[in-house]
């Protein structure tokens, strides 16, 4: 993977889902609903100084968010940051950098 460059999107790890359940809390807490399902279907990565998760999730009933989430690098020792997020995404909508 380049730095700063966008990999190609690929089908979540459980890495992934564990990177997304942190993250969940501060969604609900944004959009002031709760997620019963919440299950990362597919990912990119973005090296910067840390990396940028772009994470297509299902949120359940045929409705998807994708989100931005940022993870520092190990010795800065900070939780996870969800940085931006799309609600209202399908199944088919392209998870791109946003």
């Amino acid at each position: 993977m380049m730095c700063g460059a966008p990999g190609a999107v690929q089908p979540a790890t459980a890495e992934v889902q564990e990177i997304v359940d942190q993250v969940k809390l501060q969604l609900e807490e944004k959009e002031n609903k709760k997620y019963p399902v919440f299950k990362a279907v597919s990912y990119m990565c973005q090296v910067v100084a840390g990396t940028n998760y772009f994470v297509k999730v299902d949120t359940g009933e045929n409705s998807f968010t994708h989100l931005r989430v940022f993870r520092s690098l190990p010795h800065e020792n900070k939780p996870v940051l969800l940085s931006a997020y799309q609600t209202n995404k399908s199944l088919e909508d392209k998870l791109a950098y946003f």
